[in-house]
C-alpha cells in the first residue's frame, strides 16, 4: 500500500528536478499512443510501489531541447476511485504518490468523438488547480460524424490551451510539445498560486463536506490545509486502502460517508448529475452537432462484426489466422535459432576443455535457456495480434461479443477482457480483472483467468505437436487446428468452472456490463512494435534470470552425486532431480508420464515454458556421445519404457497438452493472485482445483484413448 506522500514540495526542490508531465484520460481516447509518440523508445515499465498497477514513463525533448519527463497515468472514467488504477491517477495529481513527484503540467487527452463524457474528468482535474493542456484527440473521427468544435471558445471557457490531434497520423504533435513548454514556464512564473475551477457542488453539501474535512483533520487522517477535494475523493472511495490511510482511521471515514448519505441520501449521484450539467454548459455554443447523426466507419464496421452470427465467425477466423501465422511465419526464425544455439554449443565444445564447465553451459545453459528463447518468435506473433486488437479498438468488440456467452456462465463480457489478455499473460490478466466493480465477478475471474493458455504454454503445446508427427512433414493447417483445440479446451473449461463456482463458492446475482464502444482507429506500428519490444524484453529478461538459474540448477541437480562406474543414464536415474523423478513417477504413469518427464513438471512449477529447457537439459545430460546435438525431438523419439514401449506416443503427447492446459505451473501468476485477493486462501485454493482438474483430464484422455485402442 502505498505511503502518502506529501501534498507539496518546496519550490527551490520543485525548479531543481526534472519537469514532470502526468498525460491522463478515458481508456480508449488514444492516450498511450500520444505517450508512445512522444517517447518513442524512451520508455521504461514497472510499477508503482505498493500496488500491482503499471507506472509507465518515458521522456522526450521540447522545440528549443529541453528534457521533459512524461507519465502515463492508467486510464480513467474519474478521480473518484473505484478501482486501485483510478487511486492511483489521483494520488499522482495530488501528490501523494510515494516515489513519483507531483506533475507540473497535466495532459488531458479527451476523445473529439466523445467530449461529453471526457470533460467529466478532464473538469476534475483543472479543479486540483494544476497547470493542464487539453488535446483533442481523433479530430478525424470528430469530423467524420460532421461535429464542428468552436476550439477557441472551448479554450476560453475551461481556462487552458487546446490542441487538436489525429495522434495515429502524428497530426498535432509538435503544437502538443510547443504548448507543454509554453505551460511549464508560465506555471514557473506564476509560482505556486494557479487558477482553478470550483467544483459544481450544491451550497448544502459543500458546507457539510468542509465539517467532513474539519473532522478528519482533527482526527490526523488529513493536513489541516488540504484542499476540500481531497476530503470528497476519500470518502467516495469505495476502498480507502488506496488512499494510504492507516487502518486505525477506516472506521472514522466509514462514518463520515455514512453521515453524508443519512444527511443528504444519493448525493454522489448528485454531484456526478450536477457535473454533467456543468460539461453540457460549457458546450453549449461549442460543440455544434447535425440534427440527425449519419452512419460512421465504426457503425458500417460492427455491421459485421458485431452481428449475432458473422461477428462469432469473424471471431474464430481471427484466431485462427493467428495460430496459422504462429506455424508458418514464425518457422524461418525458430530455425535460425536453433542453428545459433547448436553452432555455439560446437564452438563450446570445440574450443574449452572438457570438464563440468564445459558440460554446464553445452548440456545445461544453452540447451535450457535456448530451448526457451526459440519460441520468441511466435511469442512475438501473439503479442503482435492482442496489440493489433487492441489498438484498432477491437477489443472491446470480442467483450461485446463473448458477453451472452460469459452470461451463461454467471459473468459478464467485462470478465473476458482480462480473460482474453491471459492468452498473452495470466499476470496482466489478473491485474486486469481490477476494472471489474463486482467482487464476485472479480474473484471468479481470477480463477479462471489461467486456464486461458498464455503464451509460456505456447513452447510446450509446439514441441509435442511435433513429436505427435516424427516423421513427416506436417501442414502447418494441422499444426494450427491442433493448437486451436488446446485453446478452445482451455477456454470452455474456464467457462465450466466460473459457472461450478458462480454456482457454489460466489454464489449471487450476475451483474450487468455497461461497456463503451471506442470508434475503430487506424492502428499505429509504432506503439504495436513497442508493445512487443516491451513484451519480449520481458520474455527475455526471464529467460536470462530466472529460467537460467533454473537451467544451472536443474543440470546440478541432474549431474550429482556422481557414483564411480556409473554410465550417463544411470548418473540421471540416482542424481537428485533423478531421485525426485521416480518419486512421484507412480502419480504420473497413469497419465503416460515417466519419471523423466516428471522431472520437467516439477520444474516448469516455475514458469511454464521451463519444461521445454528441461527436457532439453534432461536428454542432452543422459546423451553418451558428448559431440552430439542432435534436436531435442530426436532423443525424445528415442526415449522408451523398461518394456520397450515409446514414451512420446501421440496419445502421450496429447495427454501431457491437455494437462499443461488445466495445471497452474507457475508462481508469479501464484504470487500475484495471493496479491490481488490480500491473502492465501484463493491462490491455494488455485493451485489445488487447477491440479486435481488437469491430473483427471490427462487421465480421461490417456486411459481412454488406451481403451479405445490408441
Amino acid at each position: 500500500m502505498p505511503a502518502a506522500a506529501p501534498a507539496s514540495e518546496p519550490r527551490t526542490e520543485k525548479a531543481a528536478r526534472e519537469p514532470v508531465f502526468a498525460i491522463v484520460g478515458n481508456p480508449n481516447c488514444g492516450k498511450s499512443t500520444i505517450f508512445n509518440a512522444l517517447t518513442g523508445l524512451k520508455q521504461k515499465v514497472a510499477n508503482y510501489p505498493g500496488v500491482t498497477v503499471e507506472k509507465r514513463e518515458g521522456s522526450c525533448f521540447s522545440p528549443h531541447g529541453k528534457r521533459l519527463r512524461l507519465i502515463d497515468l492508467p486510464g480513467t472514467y474519474s478521480l473518484n476511485a473505484r478501482s486501485p488504477d483510478e487511486a492511483v491517477v489521483r494520488d499522482v495529481l495530488l501528490g501523494r504518490q510515494a516515489e513519483t513527484p507531483k506533475p507540473d503540467v497535466v495532459v488531458c487527452v479527451a476523445d473529439a468523438a466523445n467530449l461529453e463524457r471526457n470533460l467529466y474528468l478532464v473538469t476534475q482535474v483543472l479543479e486540483l488547480g494544476l497547470p493542464s493542456v487539453l488535446v483533442l484527440n481523433m479530430m478525424d473521427v470528430a469530423e467524420a460524424k460532421h461535429w464542428r468544435i468552436d476550439l477557441a471558445q472551448l479554450s476560453a471557457r475551461l481556462g487552458v490551451p487546446v490542441i487538436p490531434m489525429q495522434a495515429t497520423a502524428g497530426k498535432g504533435l509538435v503544437e502538443l510539445k510547443a504548448a507543454m513548454s509554453r505551460k511549464l514556464e508560465e506555471s514557473r512564473q506564476a509560482g505556486t498560486a494557479q487558477p482553478h475551477r470550483e467544483p459544481p457542488i450544491p451550497a448544502d453539501i459543500y458546507a457539510a463536506l468542509v465539517d467532513t474535512r474539519a473532522t478528519l483533520a482533527a482526527a490526523g487522517v488529513l493536513g489541516i490545509n488540504v484542499s476540500l477535494l481531497e476530503p470528497l475523493y476519500l470518502i467516495s472511495d469505495h476502498d480507502p486502502e488506496h488512499y494510504g490511510i492507516a487502518n486505525a482511521h477506516l472506521n472514522r471515514i466509514a462514518k463520515c460517508h455514512d453521515e453524508l448519505e443519512r444527511k443528504y441520501p444519493g448525493w454522489e449521484d448528485m454531484l456526478a448529475a450536477d457535473r454533467y450539467a456543468a460539461v453540457e454548459k460549457i458546450l453549449d455554443g461549442v460543440l455544434r452537432r447535425p440534427e440527425r447523426d449519419e452512419k460512421t466507419r465504426s457503425d458500417k464496421i460492427d455491421a459485421v462484426l458485431l452481428h449475432p452470427v458473422w461477428g462469432g465467425v469473424c471471431l474464430i477466423a481471427i484466431m485462427g489466422l493467428l495460430f496459422y501465422l504462429i506455424f508458418s511465419v514464425a518457422q524461418g526464425p525458430m530455425d535460425w535459432i536453433i542453428g545459433l544455439a547448436e553452432s555455439a554449443s560446437s564452438a563450446i565444445k570445440s574450443t574449452m576443455a572438457d570438464g563440468e564447465l564445459r558440460d554446464l553451459i553445452t548440456d545445461g545453459i544453452i540447451p535450457g535457456v535456448g530451448g526457451v528463447v526459440v519460441f520468441l518468435p511466435q511469442i512475438l506473433i501473439l503479442f503482435f495480434f492482442i496489440g493489433l486488437m487492441e489498438d484498432t479498438g477491437y477489443m472491446s468488440r470480442v467483450a461485446f461479443i463473448m458477453d451472452q456467452i460469459m452470461g451463461k456462465v454467471g459473468l459478464n463480457g467485462r470478465s473476458f477482457v482480462p480473460f482474453l489478455s491471459s492468452y498473452a499473460c495470466a499476470v496482466p490478466g489478473i491485474m486486469a480483472t481490477r476494472t471489474i466493480a463486482s467482487v464476485k465477478d472479480r474473484i471468479v475471474t481470477i480463477l479462471v483467468a489461467p486456464l486461458a493458455s498464455c503464451s509460456a504454454r505456447l513452447p510446450v503445446y509446439s514441441l509435442m505437436i511435433a513429436a505427435m508427427f516424427p516423421s513427416s512433414e506436417v501442414p502447418a493447417l494441422t499444426k494450427a487446428g491442433i493448437m486451436l483445440a488446446m485453446y478452445a479446451t482451455g477456454t470452455f473449461g474456464a467457462f465450466f468452472f466460473a459457472w461450478i463456482f458462480n454456482r457454489t463458492l460466489m454464489k449471487g446475482a450476475p451483474s450487468l456490463m455497461v461497456l463503451e464502444m471506442p470508434s475503430y482507429k487506424r492502428p499505429v506500428l509504432k506503439t504495436i512494435v513497442l508493445y512487443m519490444l516491451e513484451r519480449a524484453k520481458i520474455f527475455l529478461r526471464r529467460a536470462g534470470t530466472v529460467i537460467l538459474g533454473l537451467a544451472i540448477l536443474l543440470w546440478a541437480a541432474m549431474s550429482y552425486p556422481h557414483r564411480t562406474g556409473d554410465d550417463s543414464a544411470a548418473r540421471l536415474s540416482n542424481s537428485l532431480a533423478g531421485r525426485a523423478g521416480h518419486l512421484i513417477e507412480p502419480v504420473i504413469e497413469p497419465l503416460g508420464f515417466d519419471w523423466k518427464i516428471g522431472i520437467g513438471i516439477v520444474a516448469s512449477f516455475a514458469a511454464r515454458e521451463v519444461f521445454v529447457g528441461t527436457m532439453g537439459i534432461v536428454y542432452a545430460v543422459e546423451s553418451n556421445d558428448s559431440e552430439d546435438t542432435r534436436p531435442l525431438l530426436d532423443q525424445m523419439q528415442q526415449e522408451r519404457w523398461p518394456d520397450g514401449r515409446a514414451v512420446f506416443t501421440p496419445l502421450m503427447c496429447l495427454s501431457l497438452m491437455i494437462f499443461y492446459v488445466f495445471a497452474m505451473q507457475c508462481l508469479s501468476t501464484v504470487a500475484v493472485v495471493r496479491r490481488e485477493t490480500n491473502g492465501w486462501k484463493w491462490p491455494l485454493f488455485q493451485v489445488g482445483y487447477m491440479t486435481a482438474s488437469a491430473w483427471l483430464a490427462s487421465f480421461v484422455v490417456y486411459q481412454g484413448g488406451r481403451l479405445l485402442g490408441f
